[in-house]
């Protein structure tokens, strides 16, 4: 699902929420952010919530063109590690 947005923030999150679980339930677990620009923390919970909802329906959830912002702040609250997309490549940086 393409993300046709260009902020995700307190205004939208619940209404973009209801959407992606929409699509999760239907099969669908990618997302596309690539539009978005802005993010407030709501974007992390938003992820957080399609992330347990498709860990709910045995599925994994694929995220593209995330945002620097998003991936700021999921590192700052600690949740960086739980989203995929957001996790740092183990490989990233070592001697081959």
């Amino acid at each position: 699902m393409k993300l046709d947005v260009q902020s995700i923030g307190n205004g939208n999150a619940v209404a973009l929420l209801g959407q992606g679980i929409e699509a999760i339930r239907a099969g669908d677990a990618s997302f596309d952010l690539s539009a978005v620009r802005q993010v407030d923390s709501s974007a992390v919970a938003l992820l957080l919530a399609w992330q347990r909802e498709a860990q709910a329906r045995g599925t994994r959830l694929a995220l593209s063109g995330l945002p620097p912002a998003l991936k700021s702040l999921a590192k700052l609250y600690g949740v960086d590690e739980l989203i995929p997309g957001l996790r740092e490549d183990p490989d990233k940086g070592r001697a081959r």
